[in-house]
């Protein structure tokens, strides 16, 4: 898998996610639209591996995990998450939103439809989401 499959899948999360959305399927989309944050969140690291260089074996190892904030660090934008989010309250309010995300979220019942739309908003927002602020880096 390269970044390009990470950044198609990472888009197709999000319309999986808002179909879903559409059907009254809450958990689900909740659940899809953290997916696409971490497979974006994957291409970002990706794009640090140069060709035909031997990946570290710390940041690879560290790279399968479903955590978003340790994604974060493993793929060196930590900084500029810093500099992103001091001078945008809002993108750091959708980030604060977007951070607490688990693969074990499609078992949470409290997925409400309020919080389902608040997460898929805080991810798509097309000025202060997450997902376009990483596309800017992937």
């Amino acid at each position: 898998m390269n970044r390009f499959d990470l950044q198609k899948m990472a888009e197709e999360r999000i319309a999986d996610a808002a179909a879903l959305l559409d059907a009254g399927r809450f958990q689900a989309a909740y659940y899809l639209c953290g997916y696409a944050v971490e497979f974006a969140l994957k291409a970002c690291i990706a794009r640090k591996v140069r060709e035909f260089d031997f990946p570290d074996r710390k940041v690879v190892n560290d790279s399968y995990v479903h955590n978003l904030t340790k994604l974060l660090t493993v793929s060196g934008i930590d900084e500029l998450y810093d500099d992103e989010a001091g001078r945008n309250s809002a993108f750091a309010e959708n980030w604060n939103i977007v951070k607490d995300w688990s693969e074990v979220s499609r078992y949470d019942p409290a997925i409400t439809e309020t919080r389902a739309f608040g997460f898929f908003l805080a991810v798509t927002d097309p000025t202060n989401g997450v997902l376009a602020w990483l596309k800017t880096l992937w």
